[in-house]
């Protein structure tokens, strides 16, 4: 059984990185349903460590590329040089040539870099010269930025970091997580060796089987009822949000929450849909497709606070016209 594999997967992870488990889980979802993860967290909290662990855990290639001001498309997807042995132009490919790719501090490169990189995430492609390549599969980018120190940032476009399927915020560990940690690290001989539990077929096989979950209609209708609240609160009882909210989510948000759904109760062991599971992933589905005015910053107002919200006010039994 895949889900038996799925918790060695975790387990293994576990040897190496302590306290992150709901950084795992999501990091798992976005591979098992071929959708992109925007982790946002301080420094410090292995963000690096945990993806490239996991990708050894997986058998899958891994590239982690440093974002920085200086940073060129080329030095992201490759470029033409000359060889003078031959005379002729040869193709470099650069490092999004991989299954997993860790852009560590996205935010720090210009705007010609990251759509490099978002146009790789949507296409799943890159052209080089004259040459289209398609990239390897699976192909899952991982983006991390930092909420602190914003000074010599670029952020990301609201609408490129739609193409995220989850925003994950990492948090601190706890007491004894870090307690833990402290005596891993500082242990000089601590080695992360892991030993890989799945193959790249393993990865597409569980994708059939997560693509078979079933969702039953009324909670389909939940899930556009959730997308229609940020768009129209009033409608839905959130008067005092309303002011808060410039845009709602996109389209996008809907298709993600039921695939993230789907990918919670299969791992959860179970072939159907709960209300439960779209409950467990809509924070970090929707939370970065709500878009805040000035208003909001203002009174302190975050959109995980606003989604906590429509989890509490929208019915899951309200009907709804399509």
């Amino acid at each position: 059984m895949h889900q038996e594999k799925i918790q060695q997967v975790i387990e293994e992870v576990k040897k190496v990185v302590v306290g992150q488990d709901r950084m795992v889980n999501r990091l798992l979802i976005g591979l098992f349903t071929n959708g992109h993860i925007l982790l946002e967290g301080v420094p410090g909290l292995a963000k690096t460590l945990t993806v490239n662990t996991l990708a050894k855990v997986l058998h899958l290639d891994f590239n982690r590329i440093q974002f920085t001001p200086d940073l060129l498309p080329a030095d992201l997807i490759g470029t033409m040089i000359y060889n003078q042995q031959t005379g002729d132009f040869e193709v470099k490919k650069g490092p999004i040539f991989s299954n997993l790719i860790l852009a560590d501090e996205v935010n720090r490169s210009p705007a010609k870099v990251q759509s490099a990189l978002l146009e790789a995430m949507q296409e799943k492609q890159v052209t080089i010269g004259e040459t289209t390549f398609q990239l390897d599969r699976p192909f899952l980018v991982l983006a991390t930025q930092n909420p602190v120190d914003q000074e010599g940032t670029y952020p990301l476009p609201e609408a490129q970091v739609d193409r995220f399927m989850m925003k994950v915020h990492i948090d601190y560990p706890s007491k004894s997580d870090e307690m833990e940690v402290m005596r891993r690290m500082a242990n000089m001989s601590f080695t992360n060796e892991v030993n890989a539990i799945l193959s790249k077929q393993d990865v597409f096989d569980i994708r059939n089987e997560i693509n078979a979950v079933k969702i039953a209609e009324p909670l389909e209708h939940y899930i556009i009822e959730l997308v229609f609240a940020t768009r129209f609160p009033k409608q839905y009882g959130l008067s005092n949000e309303a002011k808060y909210i410039m845009f709602g989510v996109s389209p996008r948000a809907s298709i993600n929450l039921n695939l993230a759904a789907k990918a919670v109760a299969f791992m959860d062991g179970r072939d159907f849909v709960l209300p439960e599971d779209i409950k467990e992933i809509a924070e970090d589905v929707l939370n970065h497709r709500i878009i805040l005015n000035y208003e909001a910053e203002a009174d302190g107002i975050n959109t995980r606070d606003l989604v906590k919200i429509l989890m509490e006010k929208v019915p899951i039994n309200k009907s709804v016209t399509l």
